[in-house]
């Protein structure tokens, strides 16, 4: 019996190897990351740095802290670097060791998976589809009062590109904050958003203690394998007790250094921009006249597709794709999307034309 193959969006060997494909012939529109590549900045000071690796780096990584602090605009006694958001995430989970969590899915799995050594019981909240995959706030809140010491959720979120304003996360947080419930909010892809300062939660942690915020380069940056990844919170007994546990100098010097320098290229971060929301505006207008699918509002670099065209699953839609050279996001292994859905993320124009039209013709 034929067993139809699941994809990770970075699984390019696994595609490549299963669809007799070239890796340098691969559009991967499953991999979320900016199309622009890594900021020339950055790469000709790594390029003219490179000895820096003969030397630890900064144990407090006060340089790459004191950036971030401008960048985000926000206290540099407020932020934590590591390696890669997923070590922030274990970290924090380590040490906050929940009893009950609660986690806004559909979303990525890696949540999920560090709560499973945690010991934490945890449960999903269903966003719901005919609310485009944003969350009732009240109805949320309600679901918290059941016992629950920790909520995670991702904002904007992966894979439904929905996102919760900075309103309603202060109606949150500050609901969880009297209910004792740590907040832990992933923005892995807020830069991305139409508008930045209207859902990122970073100025809300010097107002709440009961929160932490995540970050890092991998997407918006196109540096997955740096693995910078930064945490922020107010709470400063909190973060103490984190980088007691932190691993010692867990983010190298050519990572640290190289980090200043992305988050200081202002050009490259317009020019993403300009090219994101210019792109999503454009394909989100094309599909939407297309009966076949149900677009859904995007803050993220990635549009999630509803399909509706009977007998059309993700599997086909996914293999027209990959056949002409397109990797995009089957959505089945998504834990609480019921139905048929694809993701994919925003690529170069040309590219992202020939996808459109791969996408009108099924």
């Amino acid at each position: 019996m034929d067993t139809k193959p699941v994809f990770h969006g970075s699984d390019i060997e696994k595609i490549c190897s299963y669809y007799n494909l070239k890796k340098e012939d691969i559009v991967k529109f499953g991999a979320n990351v900016n199309p622009l590549g890594l900021s020339p900045k950055a790469s000709k000071a790594i390029a003219e740095h490179v000895d820096l690796l003969s030397s630890y780096p900064d144990r407090e990584y006060t340089s790459l802290r004191n950036t971030i602090s401008r960048y985000c605009r926000i206290p540099a006694d407020f932020i934590l670097p590591g390696n890669g958001s997923s070590e922030l995430i274990s970290l924090l989970i380590e040490e906050r060791a929940p009893k009950h969590t609660l986690i806004l899915g559909p979303t990525y799995s890696e949540y999920s998976r560090e709560l499973s050594f945690s010991g934490s019981t945890q449960e999903y909240y269903h966003l719901q589809e005919n609310n485009d995959f944003g969350p009732d706030i009240p109805d949320l809140c309600k679901k918290l009062t059941q016992g629950y010491d920790f909520l995670i959720l991702c904002n904007p979120n992966n894979p439904t590109s929905s996102a919760i304003s900075k309103e309603d996360l202060r109606k949150l947080i500050s609901f969880c904050a009297e209910k004792n419930i740590f907040v832990m909010i992933d923005e892995t892809y807020v830069e991305f958003a139409p508008d930045i300062n209207a859902i990122t939660a970073v100025p809300l942690t010097q107002e709440f203690t009961n929160l932490m915020v995540l970050r890092g380069v991998s997407k918006f940056f196109a540096a997955p394998g740096m693995r910078l990844g930064y945490g922020i919170t107010g709470n400063m007994n909190f973060l103490a007790k984190m980088r007691e546990k932190q691993t010692p100098w867990s983010l190298n010097s050519i990572g640290a250094f190289a980090g200043e320098i992305m988050l200081q290229d202002e050009e490259y971060i317009r020019n993403t921009r300009e090219l994101i929301l210019s792109e999503r505006v454009r394909i989100i207008s094309e599909l939407k006249k297309v009966p076949t699918y149900k677009v859904y509002p995007a803050y993220a670099n990635f549009i999630l597709l509803r399909i509706r065209k009977e007998g059309l699953t993700s599997y086909n839609v996914f293999e027209a794709c990959i056949r002409q050279g397109l990797m995009i996001r089957d959505c089945s292994s998504f834990q609480c999307l019921e139905g048929e859905y694809v993701r994919f993320c925003i690529m170069m124009p040309e590219d992202n034309t020939r996808l459109v039209n791969v996408l009108k013709s099924l």
